[in-house]
C-alpha cells in the first residue's frame, strides 16, 4: 500500500477513488430532499384527486338540477381529473390529519397576460404587419360574408376582423385544452372559484344542446372557446347559429364566430360609424394624472389644455363636442389617446387598455396603413404580485387605484403619478421598478396573513 503523507491526504492513486465516492455521496445527499418531496407531492396530489371526485358528484347533483342529462354530464366529465400544469392555481389544504400541502404546490404561477406587460411588446411591428396583411385576406375572403354581420348587427367588418386576429390569429392559434377539465380545474382549486363554477355549469349545458362534441370544446387554459375566444357565458348571451344550420358553431364555423362576436359587440353599445379614439400629441409637462374615465372632457377642453392630434391634423367641427377620456399606457413615456365611447365597447371584451387599443389599431391599418406616431419608451415589466404590492402601498397612501389586482390600468397609472409628485419624484405615470423599494411585501399565497 502507499504511505500516508503527512498532511493527511490520500496518496495519488487513491484520490479519484476518493473523489468518486464524495461525488456520489452528494448526489445521494441531494437525491434524498428531492425524492421526499416527489413522494410528499404524490401523496398530496392523491388525497386531492379523491376530494375532487367527492366535489365531481357535489357538481353532479348540480349539473342535474340545472337540466344537464346525467348521460351528458358522465360524457363530459369521464376521465377528467385536476390539471397541475394551469396558472392562477390555488390547490387546497387538506386540513388537520391529511396529508400536508407542500409549498411548492401553493401555485405562484399566476398567468402575466401580455395585456399588463411592457406595452411596446404588445405592438410588435412584425406582428402587426402580419395580421394586418392577413385581416386584408379575410376582407375579400369572407366579404359576403362580413357585409351580411354589418348589416344585420351594426358593427363594421375591419373590427370583427381585427378580434378574430388579436384571439386566434384568424384561427391558426393552437387551442390546447379540453374546455370541461380547465374550467373544472379552475373551479375546484382555481383563484376565482365560483365564478369557473357557473362557466363550467353553462359548458355542459352547452354540450346538452348538442352544439358541439366534447372532443371538439377546445379551450384556452382560462376556457375561453372558438376562434374568438368566448367564456361560457359569452356563448349563452351572444352566439349565434349565422349559417342556419341549427347548431351555433363557435369552434369551426367561422359566419357563426364572426357573426357572435359582432352581436358581442353590438348588445354591449357599439355605436355604428364611430370611431373608436384618437392618438394624440402631449403638451410638455402635461398633467398626466388627468388620465382615465373619471376625468372625461370634451375634445375642444383637451385642446385647451395643449393636446393636439399627431401627424398635423386637426380636430374640426362636431368632433370638439365629442366626450373623451385619455387612456396613455406607458404614462409619458409612449403614445397618449383620446378615446371615445367605441373604446370601452372593446374593454367589454377585454378590460385591458392595450386590448381595445391593439384591436382599434388593427381594425384601422386593415382599412388604411399606418402606426402610431408615438414611439414606446423601454419601460419596465412588473409581475402580478410585485404590481399587487405597489397598488396595496397607493391604496395606503389615499390614492384611488380600483380594484388591487396586480393589472396596471389607467386609474393606478395615475395613482402612480400622483405619488411620484409627493414624493418629488419625476411624474411620469408609469412606475420605474425602484418604487418597488418603498413597498411593503404580500404576504405569501395560503398564509393567513
Amino acid at each position: 500500500m502507499g504511505r500516508a503523507f503527512l498532511d493527511g491526504s490520500a496518496p495519488r492513486t487513491m484520490r479519484p477513488i476518493q473523489h468518486t465516492f464524495l461525488v456520489v455521496w452528494a448526489a445521494l445527499c441531494l437525491a434524498l430532499p428531492v425524492e421526499a418531496w416527489a413522494q410528499g407531492t404524490a401523496v398530496y396530489r392523491a388525497a386531492v384527486a379523491k376530494r375532487f371526485e367527492v366535489w365531481v358528484g357535489e357538481l353532479r347533483t348540480e349539473a342535474l338540477a340545472k337540466g344537464v342529462s346525467a348521460e351528458t354530464f358522465d360524457q363530459a366529465m369521464k376521465g377528467v381529473t385536476p390539471n397541475w400544469k394551469l396558472p392562477d392555481l390555488v390547490p387546497p389544504d387538506l386540513g388537520e390529519g391529511q396529508p400536508q400541502r407542500p409549498k411548492a404546490e401553493i401555485s405562484t404561477r399566476q398567468k402575466q397576460q401580455a395585456e399588463f406587460d411592457r406595452p411596446a411588446r404588445y405592438f410588435p411591428k412584425k406582428g402587426l404587419d402580419w395580421v394586418t396583411k392577413n385581416g386584408r385576406v379575410h376582407l375579400a375572403k369572407w366579404k359576403d360574408t362580413l357585409n351580411a354581420i354589418e348589416e344585420k348587427y351594426g358593427v363594421e367588418k375591419h373590427v370583427v376582423l381585427a378580434i378574430w386576429g388579436r384571439e386566434t390569429a384568424y384561427g391558426r392559434a393552437k387551442i390546447p385544452h379540453y374546455a370541461v377539465r380547465a374550467l373544472a380545474t379552475q373551479a375546484f382549486m382555481g383563484r376565482r372559484q365560483e365564478k369557473f363554477r357557473g362557466e363550467l355549469l353553462i359548458a355542459l349545458g352547452i354540450l346538452q344542446e348538442g352544439h358541439i362534441t366534447p372532443k371538439r370544446m377546445r379551450s384556452s387554459w382560462a376556457g375561453a372557446m372558438g376562434h374568438t375566444q368566448f367564456l361560457p357565458s359569452d356563448f349563452r348571451n351572444y352566439a349565434v347559429d349565422f349559417n342556419g344550420d341549427g347548431r351555433i358553431d363557435i369552434w369551426g364555423t367561422i359566419p357563426d364566430a364572426l357573426a357572435s362576436t359582432a352581436n358581442f359587440l353590438a348588445k354591449n353599445g357599439w355605436q355604428t360609424g364611430k370611431a373608436w379614439g384618437y392618438e394624440v400629441r402631449l403638451p410638455k409637462d402635461f398633467d398626466c394624472t388627468l388620465e382615465g374615465i373619471a376625468n372625461a372632457r370634451t375634445i375642444q377642453e383637451w385642446v385647451d389644455l395643449g393636446i393636439t392630434r399627431t401627424f398635423g391634423r386637426k380636430f374640426l367641427g362636431e368632433r370638439l363636442k365629442e366626450k373623451t377620456h385619455l387612456v396613455a399606457p406607458a404614462g409619458t413615456l409612449g403614445p397618449a389617446f383620446l378615446v371615445l365611447d367605441n373604446f370601452e365597447v372593446f374593454r367589454t371584451y377585454n378590460k385591458a387598455d392595450l386590448y381595445a387599443l391593439y384591436v382599434g389599431h388593427v381594425a384601422d391599418r386593415i382599412l388604411f396603413a399606418g402606426n402610431f406616431e408615438g414611439g414606446w419608451s423601454r419601460v419596465q415589466s412588473f409581475s402580478r404580485n410585485e404590481m399587487r404590492r405597489l397598488q396595496t402601498t397607493l391604496a395606503k397612501n389615499g390614492f384611488d387605484v380600483g380594484k388591487i389586482d396586480g393589472l396596471i390600468g389607467s386609474r393606478t397609472r395615475s395613482a402612480v403619478g400622483g405619488w411620484q409628485r409627493k414624493l418629488g419624484h419625476k411624474v411620469t405615470c408609469y412606475p420605474p421598478r425602484s418604487l418597488l423599494k418603498l413597498t411593503d411585501p404580500l404576504p405569501p399565497e395560503g398564509s393567513s396573513g
